[in-house]
Formats: C-alpha cells, structure tokens, sequence
C-alpha cells in the first residue's frame, strides 16, 4: 500500500459523503492553527492590558468575540475541506433546528443577550455591579451566562438575558466616587452639634473616605424613639464598601462612649391610671 492510498483510506462514508484519513489529519491541523491562534489573540491582549493600553473590560470582551469568530470560521472551513456542504447540513438537520428553537427558546435568548452584552459593552470583565440585591465582581461575560463573584467570594452564574431585561447597578460606570451613608439613632436630649462633629469626624479617620466632597452629616428626623442622623460620605472603595462603614461604625460608638452620646434603643412609656 503507496501512502497515497494511506491516505486516501475511507474512515466514514454516507451517501455522497466520504471522509478520509487525510481528511482527519487537515481537520486535526486545521483546529490545531484555530487553537494556535487563539491563544495568540489571548497573549495580544494580555500585553495591551499589562501596558494600559486597553482596560480589562474592553480586552475581554473584544477576546472573546475574536474567539467565537475564529471558531465559527474554522468550524465552516473544516467542513468544507471534508467535503460536507453547509446546504446538505441545514438540508439534514432543518427540523432539527425546529424543534430546537422551540425547546430552547430562553437558551437562543441568552446567547443573543450575550451578543448584546459583548458589543455594546454595557458589562465587561471587572465591572463591580449590583443585581437583585446581590453585588458582585464581573468575572467573565460569555456567549450564554455571565460569572461574578459576590462580597462573600461566592461564584455565581447569571443568564445574560437577565442581565439584560432588568434592572442592573453597574457601579463602575461611576466617573466620580460613589455616595454612601449610615444611619444613626441618638437619644432625646443629646447635643445635636456634638453629634454632628464626631460623626464628621469619625468619618474622616476612614482612608477609605474621601475628603473632596467632603463628609457630611443630614438631621434626618424625629424618629419615635431617637433623633435620626445620615452620615454621608464618598468613597471609590466600592466592592468592599460594608466594611469601611463597618470601621466608621466602630468609630463612631467609641467618639460616642467617650463624649456621653447614647446611641438610642426603642422605649415604650406605660402608663397606668387608677380610677
């Protein structure tokens, strides 16, 4: 046997369709040079990343769709050098899809939102956001489901056609530092100026918190058992943001040992009248 004919030998044959060990070996090449080139494309933008010439967000989902092309290319590519046309494929396969399309309705809805999310970038790889009450770290932005990474280091995959239909609070999107608060309940009777001060105070002690704009401090209300403050203050500290107001909280109940400042507690008067 010449190798000609080595080559030449029939592995599978349908039809008009035959595929031959040589065919097997430029399939094999061929998805060789697509994997070569996509781990090009991932070192290409690790560098641009590495030099700050592109940020991650962007790199990422740029990445990913310069994959999804190139596998779709050489996907079309190998078929045709194994001699199996696209027609005879959607000719084949027409009520397949059909009964697909039905069945998976919510998994085509995904992959279209995917390719939304992808071009329009309004998510990206490192994006802190806020969904459902859950904030997380954007860890990757696929064709079907998107991956964070939530305060507590739990991975969480989210359909992308959730991330599309609702309501998402994409924090990096903020050109400025955010604006947060905590609230604070004192008694009837305290030094309202005082409170004031050691509040700003402990505010400004946090690294976390920034001095322009600067710390400020609302009388909120009259609340039924204490008199209500919010203590505003901007920070870029977004992802970890519970525990800088956790440090300023602890601040603040030691400011108000010190400065006999009573933190309030719900009360009830009773009253008992004798006839």
């Amino acid at each position: 046997m010449t190798l000609s004919d080595f080559l030449e030998f029939i592995i599978f044959k349908y039809d008009d369709i035959s595929v031959t060990l040589f065919d097997i070996i430029q399939i094999v090449l061929i998805l060789t040079f697509a994997r070569f080139i996509t781990y090009f494309v991932k070192r290409i933008f690790g560098r641009a990343v590495s030099r700050k010439t592109v940020d991650h967000g962007t790199a990422s989902s740029l990445r990913q769709l310069l994959n999804y092309f190139i596998w779709i290319i050489t996907i079309l590519f190998t078929l045709d050098f194994s001699g199996i046309g696209i027609t005879v494929i959607l000719a084949y396969s027409t009520a397949l899809f059909v009964g697909l399309g039905l069945g998976l309705q919510d998994t085509f809805r995904d992959f279209i939102s995917g390719i939304i999310l992808l071009t329009e970038r309004s998510i990206s790889a490192g994006d802190i956001i806020e969904i459902d009450g859950m904030t997380g770290i954007v860890k990757e932005v696929g064709l079907r489901t998107t991956k964070i990474s939530t305060r507590d280091d739990i991975s969480v995959i989210l359909p992308n056609s959730k991330l599309t239909n609702q309501g998402v609070i994409n924090w990096s999107h903020q050109n400025t530092a955010t604006r947060f608060h905590i609230s604070v309940g004192v008694a009837y009777g305290s030094n309202t100026d005082e409170v004031k001060k050691q509040l700003i105070e402990c505010m400004k002690k946090s690294p976390d918190v920034h001095s322009k704009p600067a710390p400020s401090v609302q009388f909120k209300n009259f609340g039924n058992s204490a008199l209500e403050f919010n203590a505003n203050f901007h920070s870029s500290n977004l992802f970890r943001i519970e525990f800088t107001k956790s440090d300023i909280r602890f601040s603040i109940d030691e400011a108000f040992r010190k400065n006999n400042i009573t933190i309030a507690f719900p009360q009830m008067d009773v009253w008992m009248h004798n006839k």
